[in-house]
């Protein structure tokens, strides 16, 4: 096999392009699509303060050191989510990333945050972890942006993450969630930092290959409440569908994306607001978080900045 760029020879194959790269090429095979998302879908400029969150997992930290190597302005976040053993892990992974790399990482405790870890919260509340921990990044994301003053939130999303969430919602037909699922969503109002993913177009496999040939070291384990999560069945069908046709699953991104207007009509015209309690931006009186916060009785840090 041959590096479809220098004709040396090649070692990572990306089969969704039926190519073949060199380490060093695909590398910058990498940061060329990176690099290509943002500016296609007017992510951000070079000079907008990023804030990224990292997990510790080879997304996350691949898009790190990829928004360095490409002269973005990005700090990173990470969450401690108070999971006993993976959470440590988690956090050493990025501290050990951000002293090597001399960047910036903030560091925030759900427990700090709310008097409970995201399996105690999950325990009070009776609800699946995943739920509630979803529910807890989003807000924290949000608010340590604004109050921040960054105007992105980026994820590591990759094309995995994105086609299996597609898949799910179209399995269900959850048409609202169709008409908001894009690369890049946009800020709606003054205390809402804009989303984006700048992975999207890039596979699981091909952010392992980048982070193995730039030496990253990230935490290879799951998440313990992710065992049995309906998005791994989605991602084994398609990895199945994959094998069989490659470039399925860019193609299924991209053919959604380009009509993804037929979902225009879902999108509900909602009227934003500043919860009453926190401040942050919600579409009823108390937000989500809060009304979690009173029924199980956690705290929540009050902030109604700017």
């Amino acid at each position: 096999m041959r590096c479809q760029i220098c004709r040396g020879k090649a070692s990572v194959e990306v089969r969704q392009h039926h190519a073949a790269f060199c380490p060093n090429c695909f590398v910058e095979y990498f940061l060329k699509q990176i690099r290509r998302n943002i500016q296609a879908h007017k992510m951000f400029s070079p000079t907008e303060p990023l804030l990224l969150v990292v997990s510790g997992g080879k997304d996350s930290l691949s898009l790190w050191d990829a928004l360095l190597r490409l002269g973005y302005n990005v700090t990173a976040l990470h969450l401690d989510l108070g999971i006993p053993g993976y959470s440590d892990r988690s956090r050493e992974t990025c501290k050990s990333f951000a002293a090597q790399r001399g960047a910036e990482l903030r560091i925030v405790s759900v427990d700090e945050e709310f008097g409970l870890s995201i399996p105690e919260l999950a325990r009070k509340s009776r609800r699946v972890p995943c739920a509630v921990c979803g529910r807890v990044k989003r807000y924290l994301f949000n608010r340590y942006a604004v109050e921040g003053g960054f105007t992105t939130v980026v994820t590591g999303h990759n094309l995995d993450d994105e086609v299996s969430a597609l898949l799910g919602n179209l399995l269900h037909w959850q048409t609202g969630y169709l008409a908001r699922q894009h690369p890049h969503l946009p800020s709606t109002h003054p205390k809402l930092a804009k989303r984006v993913k700048p992975l999207y177009t890039l596979t699981e496999r091909e952010c392992l290959a980048y982070a193995l040939i730039q030496r990253i070291p990230f935490l290879a384990e799951e998440c313990p409440h992710a065992e049995g999560a309906t998005t791994i069945l989605y991602k084994e069908a398609l990895n199945h569908i994959e094998e069989a046709s490659p470039g399925t699953k860019l193609a299924f991104m991209k053919g959604f994306l380009k009509h993804k207007d037929l979902f225009k009509a879902a999108e509900e015209e909602v009227k934003l607001k500043e919860c009453a309690l926190c401040g942050q931006v919600t579409t009823e009186d108390v937000c989500a978080m809060c009304r979690l916060r009173e029924r199980i009785g956690a705290r929540v840090k009050i902030s109604k900045r700017g």
